[in-house]
């Protein structure tokens, strides 16, 4: 099972997702280190453990904030200088080709995140033009599914690689959203999903492992210490 440590970038620093409501994240207090800079909140976690992936989401980007012309580009591009044997997944909210071509140049896993097309034209058309991997999350709000009905009911449209990801319980400490995924994986044939919101143990990811997820994003319960190094070295050993 895959592993995947999350940050989310608001303003240049790592902020705490709660719930989903963005407007409400505050910087990360983190048990790994007193900073919530980027860089630092990166090295944290990789003398936690030594992830190979990172997933990382530009909430200004994704926002499309009206007060900042701003991206983190630059921060995202300092962290593949400084780690460059890490393996970035990035949700810069892409929309259209001008911004795909943007965040192109960093050569990373590129998210095309549900919520950011209207229509299942407008994804269809970024599809065809992306001659690199790139990766599906369906989007899950507080009010429920945000994206195109097509991509969400017809896997035809997915690539190999499809997150699932529930907002109303990332960050929360809730646990993961089962219900939905069960929903879900029954669909799919020859696909890795990934479930993304909630994760708080152990437990929790033994339990998407048995019900065939490929892998899991997870945040709040790495900086809370929740997962230690050594339940993840003992999950990587069973898969040996």
């Amino acid at each position: 099972m895959q592993i995947i440590p999350v940050i989310d970038l608001l303003d240049g620093v790592v902020v705490h997702a709660k719930g989903g409501e963005r407007q409400h994240y505050q910087p990360i207090q983190s048990f790994l280190t007193s900073s919530s800079k980027p860089l630092d909140i990166v090295a944290a976690l990789l003398d936690y453990f030594p992830f190979q992936q990172l997933y990382i989401a530009d909430l200004n980007a994704i926002q499309k904030l009206k007060n900042t012309h701003e991206t983190n580009y630059s921060v995202v591009e300092s962290i593949t200088r400084y780690f460059p044997n890490l393996k970035l997944w990035v949700d810069a909210g892409i929309s259209n080709q001008t911004e795909l071509n943007i965040w192109n140049n960093l050569h990373s896993n590129l998210i095309f995140a549900s919520e950011n097309f209207s229509e299942i034209g407008n994804f269809l058309a970024l599809k065809i033009r992306q001659d690199t991997h790139f990766i599906l999350s369906l989007d899950f709000m507080p009010t429920g599914y945000r994206g195109p009905a097509e991509l969400l009911r017809d896997s035809a449209y997915w690539p190999n690689d499809v997150i699932v990801m529930s907002l109303p319980n990332v960050g929360t400490n809730q646990g993961v959203n089962i219900k939905l995924l069960n929903e879900i994986m029954p669909r799919v044939t020859g696909l890795n999903i990934y479930a993304a919101g909630g994760i708080r143990s152990l437990d929790d990811l033994t339990l998407l492992k048995k019900m065939g997820v490929h892998g899991a994003l997870i945040s709040t319960a790495f900086h809370q210490k929740q997962i230690s190094a050594q339940q993840l070295e003992s999950l990587a050993q069973s898969e040996c």
